[in-house]
């Protein structure tokens, strides 16, 4: 993840998107939307993983999608 601290607000926020791969699926233990209002550019979902390490991924890719369902 490539968290932001948007002067004046203390949201985190994804500067731009990992390349990661459908199978990293497996690894994601919770997952979060970011929506592109207050401090955020950028619509991500944003991929919790084992040992809680944070990706961004685009939501416009297929398999993003099938989490959200």
């Amino acid at each position: 993840m490539y968290p932001s601290v948007a002067q004046g607000s203390y949201e985190n926020c994804c500067l731009k998107y990992a390349s990661a791969k459908k199978t990293i699926r497996r690894h994601v233990t919770s997952y979060r939307v970011q929506e592109t209002d207050g401090g955020c550019n950028i619509p991500a979902v944003v991929l919790t993983l084992k040992k809680t390490r944070l990706i961004c991924v685009d939501p416009r890719l297929p398999w993003p999608s099938e989490l959200l369902i």
